[in-house]
């Protein structure tokens, strides 16, 4: 047999081999597989749910400020926490962004993201965003100047000191500005807003980070009733594409943007559903809202 009758011979058993040998493939014998392949630090909402909180206790010398709390939120849904000073309220917005830490629960962000496993800073990076209370703005820059500190960037010495801004990063400030209703005053000094116009300018520094979770306390608190309709036009505005968990005790807020409220007391949840639904509970009458 010649050299070229060998190799023909030898190529067409190669070929019939890889035709009949069973589960064989290219991939080394791995069938093909159509699972979702999860990145690390990517949150992962398939089971419909960005936010999970079970069983969740937290003591104080003795004192229960989180007691068994259960709760979970959904991708893109805008829930309202309300109930009585001590309810735990504050307390469980510091257990979720790592200020504190559960003598014992299971506290996930998405399916796959432990968030007790995580810093306070690593939390921020995964994409939760937290505003107090009081409004924290660098007065002394403009509006404009306070948005572009936060962008989500390089903040190293060497890239800062050549920083200019993309196309793509303008087109966000002016999205964001044009949200928080303050196109018109980009220049303005920070220091010289409202109060209310404060709080929209640290809940646009926030989106700046394009966080998936925004965690917001009282964030109608003083202000105007006219600020107040705007922020409500401004969290509906923010409803589908960002998930919101809002601490309020400003009942006419409230029932302008809530489809589901949830009821905190002692630690643990109350009672959950519409508003209507909440008001109309006996048990939430007696311990928050009186008769």
């Amino acid at each position: 047999m010649t050299p070229d009758l060998m190799e023909a011979g030898a190529q067409r058993y190669e070929k019939l081999q890889t035709v009949a040998t069973p589960g064989r493939t290219e991939s080394g014998g791995r069938r093909a597989g159509y699972g979702r392949v999860h990145q690390a630090g990517e949150v992962d909402t398939t089971h419909g749910r960005i936010l999970y909180l079970e069983d969740v206790h937290v003591s104080f010398d003795g004192f229960k400020a989180i007691n068994g709390l259960s709760l979970d939120i959904a991708p893109g849904e805008l829930r309202c926490i309300i109930g009585p000073n001590g309810a735990g309220k504050t307390t469980m917005m510091d257990i979720i962004t790592g200020k504190t830490r559960p003598d014992r629960g299971t506290v996930f962000f998405g399916s796959t993201i432990d968030l007790l496993r995580h810093r306070e800073a690593e939390i921020a990076a995964l994409g939760i965003g937290r505003k107090f209370q009081k409004p924290t703005v660098f007065e002394q820059l403009s509006v404009f100047e306070n948005l572009e500190l936060a962008l989500a960037t390089d903040k190293r010495v060497g890239r800062s000191m050549v920083f200019t801004l993309t196309g793509e990063e303008k087109d966000r400030l002016a999205e964001v500005l044009t949200t928080i209703h303050l196109a018109d005053s980009a220049a303005r000094q920070a220091g010289l807003l409202s109060h209310g116009q404060k709080q929209w300018l640290e809940i646009g520094m926030l989106l700046m980070q394009d966080p998936k979770l925004l965690l917001l306390d009282e964030p109608v608190a003083g202000m105007t009733d006219e600020e107040t309709v705007r922020t409500a036009e401004l969290f509906l505005s923010l409803k589908g594409k960002h998930s919101l968990m809002v601490v309020e005790h400003d009942m006419s807020f409230i029932r302008a943007i809530s489809e589901k409220v949830t009821v905190l007391c002692d630690g643990s949840v109350l009672a959950e559903g519409t508003l209507d639904e909440v008001q109309a509970d006996e048990r939430v009458i007696e311990v928050y809202l009186g008769r």
